[in-house]
């Protein structure tokens, strides 16, 4: 078993919560993704932190390019681990 990961990187909370609910609907993902913030390096201000939405892929049965159509949806993109 594989250790595969996406990381999606979303504009604020909202869009990552949004993104989290459509996955399972979309992609039938069972175990919920975990929603982090990532402060942007050197900001203060709470309004300029992104939002990551990491999930797990142990099978590897999420295409990254269908993932990266997906998540510009939200305006936001897929990170490579």
């Amino acid at each position: 078993m594989s250790d595969v990961r996406h990381v999606l990187v979303l504009p604020d909370r909202d869009a990552a919560e949004e993104v989290v609910e459509a996955l399972g609907e979309r992609f039938g993902i069972d175990e919920e993704p975990r929603i982090l913030r990532d402060a942007l390096a050197g900001e203060d201000d709470a309004e300029d932190a992104q939002w990551l939405v990491a999930l797990r892929d142990e099978e590897g049965r999420l295409d990254p390019g269908e993932l990266d159509e997906f998540v510009a949806e939200w305006d936001g993109w897929r990170e490579e681990p």
